[in-house]
């Protein structure tokens, strides 16, 4: 059904949720630490925040670049955020297993796994994970988790301690100035 009606102009718009940039690498352990925070934001604020995950891979790990490309095809597939929190549940055995961990991950999800295989071989997402990457650089990214929120960089890779406190302050002062 099409419905062409106007809407009222006494109908607000509906406020955008806030935007937090989750830079994150998927072979950091700090990053599997954070994702408590992280699922605590999103049982918190549910479609009020807008989560996004950034890709930060770290050189001194030989199989995050892979593993920011398979996310995105998680994402393209429709899981991006369960497939993130089953690979860095699984750290350790992506160091030593790499890629083919990445695409049984993505089977056990009931992902198409076939696409992920191809995905990594045809470096389809490379742009997206270099954009990502290179954005971070642009913004003082250094180290993983980094948050950023209305402007403010929050550095997890140093200490996750407080973070999501400060993380909730941003997020209800944000909240409260659409309400108003």
């Amino acid at each position: 059904m099409n419905d062409s009606s106007p809407v009222p102009a006494d109908v607000p718009a509906p406020a955008s949720a806030p935007v937090l940039d989750v830079w994150c690498e998927l072979q950091c352990s700090d990053c599997r630490s954070a994702l408590d925070d992280v699922r605590a934001l999103r049982a918190r604020y549910g479609d009020r925040l807008e989560l996004r995950l950034r890709h930060f891979p770290l050189e001194r790990h030989k199989h995050a670049f892979a593993a920011a490309q398979a996310a995105e095809e998680a994402a393209e597939q429709g899981l991006a955020w369960p497939y993130v929190e089953a690979v860095l549940g699984r750290v350790e055995e992506l160091d030593r297993r790499g890629e083919p961990l990445l695409v049984e991950v993505a089977g056990e999800l009931g992902l198409d796994a076939e696409e992920f295989d191809t995905a990594l071989i045809d470096g389809r997402h490379i742009l997206i994970v270099d954009a990502d990457q290179a954005e971070g650089k642009a913004i003082g990214v250094t180290g993983t988790p980094t948050y950023v929120i209305a402007g403010e960089r929050l550095d997890g890779g140093k200490s996750q301690e407080g973070l999501r406190e400060r993380i909730e302050e941003i997020v209800d002062r944000l909240l409260a100035g659409q309400e108003a």
